[in-house]
């Protein structure tokens, strides 16, 4: 009770609604973007992308650029289209190429900041960067309007480019022989998803990004069998894990990143035991 009552006093704070605005967007556009990995088996694709914004953070830290977000964001963004749309007669493909941009952005971004770091916390900044922070929690009302404006310009192209998505998830050989650009769609797909992962790392951090994309869209699949139907289930539950946690976070005073992360996985797996106590119980 002493719990909740405190929790009813944070939320009477700009700052920790500022959190929540930013926490339910984040998770939306995540959700939306998880379903078509996860079906594309492109699970990792956000945990490598995160490791290249990791490093594109750590050059932009470096080189002293005031605001590194653009910076980050169009090094994310090359870097999805690489991955996305690599021909194939690439020497690198599929969960390899990942891993390839994964661990090489993360060793080079941790060994930048060793190196050339302006800061005697070095240690602190990546553990902050790799695992979340309480950035979240210092929001400013124009950082949330720069969330917003993020947030509904990934919602606006996923609901313009919904049934190319849908048709490019499913059979791509097929939507290219109809005459659909699979490739405008894919380089499309990838600068939204280096948005999200971008988003995505204030509030859960680089390494936990692949968990607020995959985790809803997992048990989404595990309730429904439509593809609408598991784009919507996956969008309430990750907005519901994503505003649990973090109130959870504040509450008892954890970590917000890995506290969300808990969440969503405490929500998949509680519908993975129910669903395999329903098939017993039918046997």
């Amino acid at each position: 009770m002493e719990a909740l009552s405190q929790l009813g006093e944070y939320l009477s704070f700009p700052f920790v609604r500022y959190a929540l605005i930013a926490a339910v967007l984040v998770a939306l556009c995540s959700s939306l973007l998880g379903v078509t990995l996860v079906l594309r088996r492109f699970s990792l694709l956000g945990d490598g992308l995160s490791h290249a914004a990791f490093g594109a953070l750590a050059v932009a830290t470096v080189l002293h650029v005031a605001t590194p977000l653009p910076f980050v964001l169009a090094f994310t963004a090359i870097a999805a289209v690489v991955l996305l749309m690599r021909g194939a007669r690439a020497h690198v493909r599929g969960d390899a190429a990942t891993a390839v941009v994964s661990v090489g952005a993360l060793a080079l971004g941790y060994l930048l900041m060793n190196v050339f770091g302006t800061t005697s916390n070095v240690a602190g900044d990546v553990c902050s960067t790799l695992f979340g922070s309480t950035s979240i929690m210092t929001l400013s009302p124009s950082e949330v309007w720069l969330c917003a404006g993020l947030s509904a310009t990934v919602i606006a192209l996923y609901v313009c480019f919904h049934d190319r998505v849908f048709a490019i998830t499913f059979d791509e050989d097929f939507a290219r022989a109809s005459g659909l650009s699979a490739g405008a769609c894919n380089f499309v797909l990838a600068v939204v998803v280096a948005a999200v992962v971008v988003l995505a790392m204030n509030l859960v951090g680089a390494l936990l990004v692949s968990a607020l994309v995959v985790f809803p869209a997992l048990t989404a699949m595990r309730l429904f069998g439509g593809y609408r139907a598991v784009v919507l289930a996956s969008a309430t539950v990750a907005v519901a894990g994503a505003v649990t946690g973090l109130l959870a976070a504040i509450a008892f005073d954890t970590p917000v990143g890995p506290t969300i992360v808990s969440v969503n996985l405490f929500i998949y797996t509680l519908v993975c035991a129910l669903q395999c106590g329903r098939k017993r119980l039918r046997k």
